[in-house]
């Protein structure tokens, strides 16, 4: 059945061919006014000389050769929105054609004719951060199911995203585990979704959190679960909600749980090497912890360091706790035991939202993501567990990668 179509892209007009027309001749058939090939140089050839440019294909070459009309080929090419007006069938042969000319679609003219420029904005604190490279590829394989593309920036403030919401530049922002001196008013009518912060930061636009309270909780049980009493924490000194959530949730436990805490403030754009002086600041007194949960495990692969130069073994003498499982968490040695924070599922999420309101569609609410604790080779039995070895002996009472005690969290 023929297509009735919106105007097509900025070519001139062609005559259309509806999808009942005469059936297309194959693909690899030659078009009736071929496109010119490169024109030889005058006078002869002559070496380091460039070809003159070949006329591109249009949408309108790419319709004569599918059979089928301009604007279908422009909604095929106009997004997933408009391309499910034309069917699999018809799409797919448009497609062919135009991959058979090397046809691209004019950017520029779809963008100006949809009043969008196909881009959001991925602002993130630090984007040298690896937890953040977990976001990114989450955002990016949603995007491209919404025909959108990415850029991602990092060192920007509440006037750098109100100067992106109001120039056009990109359809909507998602903001990822701001500071609070990166937050301010933007305008009312931005598309923007907040992930991995405050639900209250701005109450009109939705939020995707991660549950990092329970990741924490479920850390510091299952380091009281091996005997530790008295635990470390190297908690990061950014004023941000989520290591604000990550703070109370550690102190609500270890109350709870009657554990007696020794705790130093640690920059996390500062990385292995302020995290490594903390540690050892931590552990080289009389009265050390046996066990220390990190706020990144960035900051626990300091520990480590800090650990080997003061002749402590992890998990024998120290058990180590970490928060993301990015993937150096698996290369230490011993590797990390550390609190699982779905970075990809957050940016799948965060791009879904974004889309609705980009089709002026409600958001529903999203529950917070489920944080785990992924078990691996770096916590053991504490001196206070009935019947555990000494610090200092082998870590019989390790939690070894492979076992799972129960409730306590999976294992890799």
């Amino acid at each position: 059945m023929s297509e009735t179509e919106p105007p097509a892209d900025r070519e001139p007009p062609a005559e259309p061919v509806s999808e009942a027309g005469p059936p297309a001749g194959p693909l690899s058939e030659p078009l009736r006014e071929p496109l010119p090939g490169p024109a030889a140089p005058q006078g002869g050839s002559v070496s380091g000389t460039w070809p003159a440019p070949v006329r591109k294909p249009t949408g309108r070459d790419v319709a004569r050769l599918a059979g089928v009309s301009q604007a279908t080929v422009s909604l095929v090419f106009s997004g997933p929105e408009a391309g499910r007006r034309v069917s699999d069938a018809t799409r797919e042969r448009v497609r062919e054609a135009a991959r058979s000319l090397g046809y691209r679609p004019q950017a520029a003219g779809r963008q100006l004719r949809l009043g969008r420029s196909g881009m959001i904005l991925l602002a993130v604190p630090n984007i040298l951060g690896p937890f953040f490279g977990r976001v990114l590829e989450g955002v990016h394989e949603e995007a491209g199911r919404h025909g959108l593309a990415v850029v991602v920036s990092s060192g920007w403030g509440s006037a750098t995203l109100a100067d992106a919401a109001t120039t056009s530049r990109f359809d909507g922002l998602l903001i990822c585990s701001p500071d609070d001196s990166q937050l301010g008013a933007l305008p009312a009518d931005t598309p923007a979704v907040f992930l991995d912060a405050d639900p209250g930061t701005d109450p009109a636009r939705p939020t995707v959190e991660l549950d990092v309270a329970g990741g924490m909780r479920a850390a510091v049980e299952h380091l009281a679960g091996l005997g530790h009493r008295r635990i470390g924490r190297l908690r990061s000194t950014h004023a941000a909600y989520t290591f604000r959530v990550r703070q109370a949730a550690f102190e609500q436990a270890a109350a709870e749980l009657g554990l007696d805490v020794v705790e130093l403030g640690v920059s996390l754009n500062e990385g292995q090497p302020a995290a490594r002086g903390a540690a050892r600041r931590m552990l080289a007194g009389p009265d050390r912890p046996h066990a220390v949960i990190c706020d990144d495990d960035v900051v626990a692969s300091g520990v480590y360091q800090a650990a080997a130069e003061l002749g402590l073994r992890v998990p024998a003498d120290l058990s180590v706790v970490g928060i993301d499982n990015i993937p150096v968490a698996e290369l230490l040695t011993p590797p990390l035991t550390t609190v699982d924070l779905p970075g990809e599922e957050l940016g799948r999420a965060g791009v879904a939202a974004l889309a609705d309101l980009l089709r002026g569609e409600p958001v529903a609410p999203v529950p917070p993501l489920a944080t785990s604790l992924v078990l691996r080779s770096s916590t053991a039995a504490g001196t206070a567990a009935a019947g555990s070895p000494a610090a200092g002996s082998p870590a019989a009472g390790a939690s070894p990668a492979g076992t799972s005690p129960a409730g306590t969290g999976r294992s890799d």
